[in-house]
């Protein structure tokens, strides 16, 4: 099985590096899934495209930054499509002023992925658009460790 790790990244703090490494860690020891880690794809995709300012172009070259993008979103959107099982998200203020978490949740909802969304909002903020599209709206890690637990977990497998 393989999940895909989405949220916050262009607004989030280190791009939200910290939580998808814990619970990449935790998949892969706990359920022996593995992950498409959106962070580390984007990496990637700036080494092979020499894009390390590609931020900078947004204001200098809006048009490079936008052909930049487009191959993030491709790349993001494949993935969920083709690439995962299952998307797991992590819905906080970061994700408010972005795109991309967004268009994959709804993405893996439209062609019938399950969504499980740790939800860090009141729940009088989180969207009902998002809300909907979630298989499981949870409140933190633990919960989905839980939950997952129970539909993925097999013996032989740690916890």
């Amino acid at each position: 099985m393989i999940a895909y790790l989405s949220g916050g990244m262009e607004n989030a703090d280190n791009e939200g590096t910290n939580w998808r490494a814990e619970i990449t860690t935790w998949l892969k020891e706990s359920l022996d899934h593995d992950v498409i880690d959106p962070v580390i794809e984007s990496r990637n995709l700036v080494k092979i495209h020499q894009a390390e300012n590609y931020r900078d172009w947004k204001k200098s070259d809006p048009n490079r930054y936008k052909s930049f993008i487009r191959l993030a979103i491709d790349q993001d959107l494949r993935a969920v499509i083709s690439g995962t099982n299952y998307l797991i998200c992590l819905w906080d203020s970061s994700v408010l002023m972005g795109g991309g978490t967004h268009g994959e949740v709804t993405m893996a909802y439209f062609i019938g992925k399950p969504v499980y969304l740790i939800n860090k909002l009141s729940q009088k903020d989180l969207s009902g658009w998002i809300m909907a599209c979630a298989t499981e709206s949870v409140s933190d890690f633990d919960d989905l460790k839980n939950i997952l637990k129970q539909k993925y977990g097999h013996g032989g497998h740690r916890t």
